[in-house]
């Protein structure tokens, strides 16, 4: 087996150090004690005696080296392009000495990042104490004259506390309040006092490094003509990333990083090229999270791929620059591999070659690579490189039954391992080859990350044979007795690979002795952190932005490959037949039976996939199917109080276990052992493993919609004013669908104790009352909801609740002005808009509309079924 190897490279890559102490940060007064006694007013980097001091204060939570590894990387460019830091106004506020703490260790290492700063939640009180409402136009505040005055005193009181601050620990700091950022007016109209970052002056914050100050910056720009204009300072620090190219952009925050709202654990690591799309279409990626994950790719593609963007915690920073582990969320762009089976699909051999055989000292090295690719022409591989060629890796099928490859090369450059390529590659690889086998001599400092990739381990002669994917104890076995009787050369075969080992100065690894640690970041689509024991070590992998890239079937991320099986039980009403059309424009929905007692006999219209015929079923008929394994899914589109004895008929063909049931009545809406499946509001993992689902009442879903957001605000009881198309009423004639008796009139019915006012009551916590109508026209429901709050708002305030809380939903749109009927029958989500604010400013009127047989039923349904059997949730849905 050819050796695993790479180049010497820098630690840009970070990996747990098994049996190490790391703690979240320094002690604050070790810290502070250390610098004021060690500072000196020097130039960059030249106090060697406070240098060395903070060195070994860093090695209190990583290794010497580790540190030092960092250093090095950090200084290898200019100083003003190590990096940019971000401030919010509430880091100055709450987090002044941990902040200061962090800056005062960097310079006395030599480092000066360059630091932005806002004032956010001061400007936003001292307007409030003025009496002046902030106002915000699509997230951006207006900024008149007033605010302006206001904002540039307290920026410069805020740059002032900073660098006040910074000068007793010892630190020479410098404001650079303006010359910096040249602008021009955002939209003048819109925003007024607001700027565009047109322009970038380095000369202030060279000077400042130059003299060996750290450059505070405020966020505030200037037009040509020397107007000042307010900026947001995420906005500033981004414009001077994109014109200095700093190896990290950091943006300080209270919470420490990004968080997996479904698990509620912090994303450690986001790889963009290979993680983005998936990324954008979980259902938790949203309001803040998601826009932040966006506007941090839009600036990495502006940066070089060795630029990344970390967001942490102040008093975790130093964990986060000079650790393996790190501690907030870091995010790259990444590298896409790409993959070759023959020698005739890589564009130039030569340069194969010397990838092969860079950094190999051995003075045979190129003839041995030389035969080592002759020798591919007749062999099975699978080559996995980037573009660029900084990670090349060969997998070598399995030459027996046992289905088990063999990783034979691994060569990986300084920039591979600083640009993640390491990790994407292995990714690629184990999603090609569910069994593989590696070997690594067990004096390799990386071995943790050799350890964290595999599943079992032996060791034997120096050197530790890794494993993943085996199924059986007869399949380890053999591994281990092959390994014990060749060695690296596994299944007696001395090839090309086992003499390019031999001939590379016995350089037996993926990493050599002088090379810099990986990182042990994983990837944001992998599984959850788990820990295991392999000889005798505990292992623990990161935590992650999304789920198994291969879940078990019922995940949300489509992991089901195969159709399913539909049944739809009461296909006669309106539901069912927007139901069916749905499924007849589903890739992955398999429609086999229709059941309807009216229609028994009759050819089933509007579905093209194949012929059916309506069935009459009955409760034995269903059970008979249940227990053959017929049907993957039973929708029940029956009238309140008739599905029992089918939904008993599926739990006695092969238990409770089994196919999914989606019930669209309200039957089972208030039973605690029924998922409640509204996808918005109601967690999608939950749906996801669900095998009975109560599918929301179509007024329900709108009035849930419609208050949620403000549930945590109430002053009183809400009240909902709904008015429903006749539709609603169903196909049995009554006075509520008589389109003759619903022209010119407006018919009020169940004005107390409907059971959707007991359903929304339920389901959000609080009381609300719920008054319905029936109107002349067909499909769609308007309601006008009137919330007491407990507090003061404005429309503005609501409005951004609303934008914030339901981001990222593809079926719920917030609009400013009040949505109408006509606007959303036929289509497939929600509207929610008005919210006017009684002059009091403590009650809103909320309008949200819905087309009660599609998002209020069918396509709230297909939802409901995608999640539970395994496609992408949104599979099937027109979104508009």
């Amino acid at each position: 087996m050819l050796a695993l190897r790479a180049s010497a490279r820098l630690a840009g890559r970070r990996i747990a150090i098994s049996g190490r102490r790391l703690p979240s940060s320094l002690p604050r007064a070790a810290v502070s004690s250390a610098l004021v006694a060690k500072r000196q007013y020097s130039a960059p980097g030249s106090d060697t005696t406070t240098r060395s001091t903070v060195i070994q204060l860093l090695s209190n939570i990583g290794s010497k080296r580790e540190v030092q590894q960092y250093l090095s990387h950090f200084s290898s460019v200019s100083s003003q392009q190590f990096a940019v830091i971000k401030v919010g106004g509430a880091i100055i506020t709450e987090h002044l000495e941990s902040l200061t703490s962090a800056l005062a260790l960097l310079t006395n290492v030599g480092l000066f990042p360059v630091v932005v700063h806002g004032a956010g939640p001061q400007l936003n009180k001292l307007l409030e104490d003025a009496g002046v409402e902030p106002q915000f136009e699509e997230g951006i505040r207006v900024t008149d004259g007033k605010t302006l005055a206001v904002a540039r005193k307290l920026f410069l009181e805020e740059n002032l506390k900073l660098v006040e601050k910074l000068e007793e620990m010892g630190v020479r700091a410098r404001p650079v309040t303006s010359g910096v950022f040249g602008a021009d007016y955002l939209d003048k109209e819109k925003w007024n006092l607001v700027g565009k970052i047109n322009k970038i002056n380095k000369d202030p914050i060279e000077a400042a490094i130059n003299a060996g100050c750290l450059p505070i910056l405020t966020s505030m720009a200037e037009t040509p003509d020397g107007q000042v204009l307010n900026v947001n300072a995420d906005v500033a620090a981004g414009e001077l990333a994109k014109s200095l190219q700093p190896l990290k952009i950091v943006y300080l925050s209270e919470k420490g990083g990004l968080f997996n709202a479904d698990t509620n654990e912090k994303i450690s690591a986001i790889n963009l090229d290979e993680e983005f799309e998936h990324l954008m279409s979980q259902w938790w990626c949203r309001y803040g999270t998601r826009l932040k994950i966006k506007e941090i790719k839009e600036l990495l593609e502006h940066l070089p791929r060795t630029s990344s963007v970390a967001i942490i915690h102040p008093a975790d920073l130093q964990k986060e620059l000079f650790t393996d582990t790190g501690a907030g969320t870091l995010i790259r762009r990444g590298s896409k591999i790409d993959t070759a089976t023959s020698l005739s699909q890589f564009e130039d051999i030569e340069q194969l070659k010397d990838v092969l055989v860079r950094d190999r000292e051995a003075l045979d090295a190129r003839a041995t690579v030389n035969r080592y690719v002759d020798g591919l022409k007749d062999k099975q591989f699978k080559a996995y490189f980037d573009e660029s060629m900084d990670a090349l890796a060969i997998v070598q099928p399995s030459t027996d039954s046992s289905g088990i490859a063999n990783l034979a090369t691994l060569t990986i450059t300084k920039s591979g391992w600083l640009t993640n390529v390491a990790d994407n590659v292995f990714a690629a690889i184990r999603k090609d080859h569910p069994k593989l086998v590696f070997t690594v001599k067990e004096d390799d400092e990386n071995l943790t990350w050799f350890f964290d990739k595999a599943e079992g381990s032996f060791t034997k002669d120096g050197h530790v044979m890794f494993w993943y994917g085996t199924e059986s104890a007869e399949e380890v076995t053999q591994l281990m007795t092959e390994f014990t009787k060749h060695g690296r050369s596994m299944h007696g075969e001395a090839n090309l690979d086992e003499r390019l080992y031999r001939a590379a100065n016995a350089a037996s690894a993926i990493s050599g002795p002088n090379a810099p640690r990986q990182q042990a970041r994983a990837f944001s689509t992998s599984a959850r952190p788990t820990s295991r024991i392999i000889r005798g070590r505990t292992t623990q992998t990161r935590g992650y932005a999304t789920t198994n890239p291969n879940p078990p079937l019922g995940k949300h991320n489509s992991s089901n490959s195969q159709p399913a099986k539909v049944a739809l039980i009461g296909a006669r009403g309106y539901t069912g037949q927007a139901l069916i059309a749905l499924l007849n424009a589903h890739p992955n929905m398999d429609l086999r039976h229709v059941s309807s007692r009216e229609l028994a006999g009759q050819k089933l219209k509007g579905y093209e996939k194949r012929d059916i015929t309506y069935e009459n079923l009955s409760a034995e008929d269903v059970r008979r199917m249940e227990e053959n394994g017929e049907v993957d899914c039973w929708v029940m589109a029956l009238p309140n109080g008739v599905c029992k004895p089918f939904v008993e008929a599926v739990e006695e063909g092969r238990g409770p276990q089994n196919s999914v049931i989606v019930d669209l009545s309200a039957d089972y809406r208030f039973d605690s052992k029924w998922t409640y499946g509204l996808p918005e509001l109601v967690s999608r993992s939950d749906i996801a493993r669900a095998k009975r689902i109560a599918n929301p009442g179509c007024y329900a879903t709108a009035a849930q919609i419609g208050i949620a957001p403000l549930v945590e605000f109430l002053g009183g009881q809400p009240t909902v004013f709904g008015v429903s198309g006749y539709s609603g009423a169903g196909t049995k004639p009554s006075p509520k669908n008589d389109v003759e008796n619903l022209r010119d009139n407006l018919i009020p019915y169940s004005l107390t104790d409907h059971i959707h006012e007991r359903e929304v009551s339920n389901q959000l916590g609080v009381e609300v009352a719920f008054i319905p109508h029936v109107a002349s026209w067909f499909q769609g429901i308007h309601h006008t909801i009137s919330v007491p709050l407990d507090r003061t708002f404005s429309s503005r305030d609501i409005r951004q609740i609303y934008q914030d809380r339901y981001a990222g939903e593809k079926l719920v749109r917030v609009t400013g002005e009040p949505p109408s009927v006509k606007a959303i029958s036929g289509k497939h989500g929600v509207e929610v808009g008005g919210f006017g604010v009684h002059s009091s400013g403590k009650r809103v009127v909320v309008c949200a509309t819905i087309d009660n047989l599609l998002k209020g039923a069918a396509t709230q349904c297909l939802q409901n079924m995608n999640l539970a059997l395994g496609f992408a949730e949104y599979e099937g849905i027109p979104l508009d």
